[in-house]
């Protein structure tokens, strides 16, 4: 029996054996000629004690020596062979306590690590849930309905298909209608699901199908409501996506499927189709009006509504009725009344709603008195003065409302609340009375204003002004002005009362200073004028419109071109200015139809170193406007003056009759149109003609704002009181205006067609407003 150890029928060599017989290998090997073997490490000195113990053949043959043992002698006994059938299994070794041969396995010296059954593994704790994964799965979700409603162009439309009649509401969104189906209110409904709709509001630029998708099905809850405003309560909305573009669509056009810098592929473009079938349409059934039904005036109440049962069950048309409800009754003395909110109790089976709309009638009431919160800024009889009402009238709202917009026209109120307030209440036998509360919130009060203009025959002209509306109140306004340019200069102060006794009545009193120069004199003036008036303005344009005034005026006048020691000529003229005009369009600065008619009566007396002259100016202006298709607007003008009474030799030359300029005959230079003296100086005369005609023409240039204007001015001045055309002067050219929020700003050129001799060939003219 060779040195070894057995250990179930398996051999252990000795280590050393085997690291000798590997040392031994190593020396006596050969390096392989095909690869230079790395130098042989230095032998190792061997205990010759040791080398005693190793027999030859070990030496000689390691792996025969070491296998030749008793055990390999002899045949096993079957019965104490281990079992090894497990190595054949799927499952491997058994997990239990025995190995090989079944006997437990005891400890092992030097075993320091536990068998796996000897402890318990720790509990798992589950990872947090990755925030990637849901959006992944989000888009994944998304992506797939769109595909479930998404296809290629000329891919499936819904149950209509080509049947269908289709209204295209926007870009990229259709709604189809069945054939041979009427819907009244189609525009309607598209445009306000356009402008509602998300796909419409969000856009489609940057969008996948998932984000499309979605939006589309947002709207279609969107169409339904909508549609039920108009009573279809049955109606049955579908969308789908047609037309689908993607940037790997070789059909697609070139722009779609580029990429857009930074942001990857192009996102695909489709049209949202949604298929409308709206059913049958709903119709009123009952209908509850609260009190209305027990009030004497039930019958003009309901005749104001203008609703009934059969009627369709349109939420708008309810909703105008209800409106119109209210209106009636506080137009009839109701100053209380109350109009809720309609609901309707809609029954599938019969196709019916019945409407309940809560009213609370109250009584009749007449107008009480008129408080204000701020009676030192404008108190109570101020206000009552500007309402168009007065105690113990039947109350009417349209009245309040009436008074509401007057005052805030006086430009001084920045806000106003006014609410009635019962003081009587109403019984079987009378009404009852309502106080107005008129709750104030203060406006600017000062205004500080400039004006530019520029006129070839004018020359150069900046007005200034500086106001505050009520320095004496109520209505109380100080204005200091001036005025600076190459023709004028004046400085004048001016103090105006609004509503003064009655509404709309302003009493002004006007105090100025002035020096002039014209083309005809050289003059300066101190003139004092107090009128009683009433006139449109900005804010409030009136029908009519009247002033009554007394003017003085001291001056010192001299014609022009006379020799150079000719002295100033004074006069003092007294005169009583009266007008009356009517104004029938429907713009005080940029009418487009309608009349105005203005006549103005001024008799005056001129004196002169002396002798007194009596005389009469009358004045009539009346223009016309009439709109014709495809934005233009045709505009006619004509004056007609007259002197009666003087000699033109007795009156200033600021009292004659002149014309030319940008608000008489264009072209001409201002004041330049009529006799002449041998000096070839304009004089004026003692009547006057003027013809005007317009086409204003609105082009498509900023959204409609930029207008082109050809015109035609004729007109003369004649050396009799009696209105002439012989020897007209005409003046054509064009013009252009640019609308504004405070009226449209007029540049005009013009020419005159046969001039007199030094009259300039162009004329230019910068104003606010039309020249008529």
């Amino acid at each position: 029996m060779r040195p070894g150890l057995a250990l179930a029928g398996l051999v252990l060599t000795p280590a050393i054996a085997q690291a000798q017989a590997g040392s031994n290998a190593q020396a006596t090997a050969s390096p392989a000629p095909a690869a230079k073997t790395p130098p042989a490490k230095k032998a190792q000195p061997v205990d010759p004690a040791l080398s005693a113990l190793i027999p030859d053949s070990a030496l000689t043959d390691p792996v025969h020596w070491a296998l030749d043992t008793d055990a390999a002698h002899q045949a096993g006994d079957p019965a104490n062979l281990p079992e090894v059938t497990w190595l054949n299994q799927p499952g491997g070794m058994p997990l239990d306590d025995t190995l090989l041969d079944g006997r437990a396995l005891g400890a092992i010296a030097g075993l320091t690590i536990a068998w796996p059954d000897s402890f318990e593994l720790p509990p798992i704790e589950l990872l947090s849930p990755d925030p990637d994964h849901a959006v992944v799965a989000t888009a994944a979700r998304d992506a797939g309905t769109a595909l479930d409603v998404a296809m290629p162009r000329g891919g499936w439309r819904g149950a209509l298909g080509s049947a269908g009649v289709v209204h295209h509401a926007a870009p990229g969104l259709d709604l189809v209608f069945p054939r041979g189906v009427v819907f009244p209110e189609l525009d309607a409904l598209s445009e306000r699901f356009v402008a509602l709709s998300s796909l419409h509001a969000l856009g489609r630029g940057d969008d996948n199908l998932g984000q499309l998708s979605r939006r589309a099905h947002d709207d279609v809850t969107l169409l339904v409501q909508i549609l039920r405003l108009y009573g279809y309560y049955d109606a049955e909305v579908s969308e789908n996506l047609v037309g689908v573009l993607s940037a790997t669509d070789t059909a697609a056009p070139k722009a779609a499927a580029a990429p857009k810098k930074g942001r990857g592929p192009a996102a695909p473009q489709a049209t949202v189709r949604f298929e409308i079938i709206p059913g049958i349409r709903y119709r009123l059934g009952k209908i509850d009006l609260g009190d209305v039904m027990q009030s004497p005036d039930r019958a003009t109440l309901i005749a104001a509504m203008a609703l009934k049962s059969g009627d369709p069950a349109n939420t708008e048309a309810i909703l105008a009725a209800r409106g119109r409800l209210y209106d009636e009754l506080v137009h009839i003395g109701h100053a209380f009344a109350k109009v809720g909110d309609p609901a309707l109790d809609v029954d599938h089976e019969a196709l019916t709603a019945d409407l309940a709309l809560p009213v609370t009638t109250g009584g009749k009431y007449l107008f009480g008195t008129v408080t204000s919160s701020l009676p030192g800024f404008l108190n109570a009889r101020h206000l009552q003065r500007m309402a168009r009402f007065h105690p113990g009238q039947l109350y009417d709202q349209k009245l309040i409302d009436d008074f509401r917009r007057e005052v805030l026209a006086t430009g001084i109120v920045g806000g106003v609340t006014i609410a009635p307030r019962q003081v009587v209440a109403p019984t079987a036998a009378a009404p009852g009375v309502a106080d107005l509360d008129v709750k104030l919130t203060k406006g600017p009060e000062h205004t500080i204003g400039a004006q530019i203009g520029v006129s070839s025959g004018e020359g150069f002209e900046v007005d200034g002004s500086w106001e505050d509306r009520n320095l004496f109140p109520p209505e109380g306004m100080l204005r200091l002005r001036a005025i600076l340019g190459t023709r004028q200069q004046l400085g004048g102060v001016t103090f105006r009362r609004a509503n003064f006794l009655k509404r709309d009545q302003a009493l002004n009193v006007d105090v100025s200073a002035q020096y002039q120069v014209t083309d005809a004199y050289d003059a300066y003036f101190l003139t004092a004028l107090i009128s009683l008036d009433k006139q449109s303005t900005l804010l409030f344009q009136k029908k009519w419109a009247y002033s009554v005034g007394v003017q003085v005026t001291a001056t010192r006048q001299l014609v022009l071109n006379l020799p150079a020691n000719t002295p100033f000529t004074p006069y003092y003229i007294a005169s009583l200015p009266l007008k009356l005009a009517y104004d029938g369009s429907n713009n005080l600065l940029d009418p487009v139809r309608g009349v105005r008619i203005a006549i103005t009566v001024t008799p005056a007396m001129s004196i002169q170193d002396g002798p007194r002259t009596p005389y009469v100016t009358t004045q009539l202006d009346a223009s016309s406007y009439q709109p014709l298709s495809g934005g233009l607007v045709l505009a006619e003008r004509v004056r007609l003056a007259s002197i009666d009474g003087a000699s033109i030799g007795n009156l200033a030359p600021s009292q004659h009759l002149y014309a030319g300029g940008g608000a008489s005959i264009r072209g001409y230079g201002y004041q330049d149109v009529g006799p002449r003296n041998a000096q070839n100086t304009p004089i004026g005369g003692l009547s006057l003609s003027e013809f005007s005609l317009e086409a204003r023409i609105r082009t498509g240039l900023f959204d409609g704002a930029f207008s082109v204007v050809p015109f035609v001015d004729a007109g003369m001045v004649g050396e009799t009181s009696t209105p002439t055309m012989r020897d007209a002067r005409i003046g054509v050219g064009i013009g252009v205006r640019y609308k504004t929020n405070f009226g449209p700003i007029r540049f005009d050129v013009g020419t005159p067609v046969n001039p007199a001799p030094g009259d300039s060939r162009i004329g230019l003219y910068v104003s606010l407003g039309q020249a008529f």
